[in-house]
C-alpha cells in the first residue's frame, strides 16, 4: 500500500490519556508517502497534561510530519479553498469533537478542518475515543454513521466492567480505514469486539 502524493489532514483533539497513541499511526502515514497536515485543537496546543508535555508532543509532531502545526480556525479554514486535503482524519476523536461534527459546528481548529474538507466532497476518518460512547454521545455516533463522507476506524468497548459505555477505536486498523474511506465504503465491521 503506499499513499504516495496523498494529502492527509491529521486532526488531534484532546483525549489527553490517548494523544501519545497518535505518534506511530502518524509515522506510519509518513512512512506510506502520504503528505500530511497536523491540525490539533486549542486544547492540544495550550496545554499540558500529566500525560505528555505539550511542547514537546508538538515538537514531535512537526518532526514526523515534516509540517507546521495548523492551530487556528483561520488557518483550518484554508482545507476548504486553497489547501484541499484528499481525506481528513481525527484521532482521536472525542465526544465533544463528535457532538459538534453531528450538529454543524466548526468553532473549532479540527472541527473547522473536517467542514472544510467535508465541503469539497472528500471523507472525514474517525479514531472514537470517548468514555460515553454507549451514553451520551451514542446519538451522535449514529448520526454521523448515516452522513456521507464521514467514515469510522472500527472501535469496540475497552474495559466495560469499569467503564461500560466507553469505546475506543482500534488504531491498527487505521491505514486500512482511511483506504476503504478514500474509496468512499466503510471498512467492514464498524464495531469490533476487543
Amino acid at each position: 500500500m503506499t499513499l504516495k502524493g496523498k494529502k492527509i489532514g491529521f486532526g488531534i483533539c484532546a483525549s489527553f490519556c490517548t494523544v501519545m497513541e497518535v505518534l506511530e499511526p502518524l509515522k506510519k502515514l509518513k512512512e506510506l508517502g502520504a503528505d500530511v497536515y497536523p491540525v490539533v485543537s486549542e486544547n492540544v496546543f495550550n496545554n499540558s497534561s500529566r500525560f505528555h508535555d505539550k511542547d514537546e508532543f508538538l515538537d514531535t509532531i512537526r518532526e514526523i510530519s515534516g509540517n507546521e502545526i495548523i492551530s487556528t480556525i483561520a488557518e483550518a479554514e484554508t482545507f476548504g479553498p486553497d489547501n484541499q486535503m484528499d481525506i481528513m482524519i481525527i484521532v482521536p476523536a472525542t465526544g465533544n469533537t463528535i457532538a459538534k461534527l453531528a450538529n454543524g459546528i466548526s468553532d473549532g481548529t479540527v472541527t473547522m478542518a473536517s467542514k472544510a474538507t467535508l465541503r469539497n466532497g472528500k471523507p472525514v476518518l474517525l479514531a472514537l475515543f470517548t468514555n460515553d460512547a454507549l451514553g451520551a454521545s451514542g446519538v451522535n455516533i449514529m448520526k454521523l454513521f448515516n452522513t456521507k463522507n464521514i467514515f469510522f476506524v472500527p472501535f469496540g468497548q475497552d474495559d466495560p466492567i469499569k467503564k461500560p459505555t466507553s469505546m475506543t477505536a482500534d488504531l491498527g486498523l487505521l491505514n486500512e480505514s482511511l483506504i476503504c474511506a478514500l474509496e468512499g465504503r466503510q471498512i467492514q465491521p464498524a464495531i469490533i469486539s476487543y
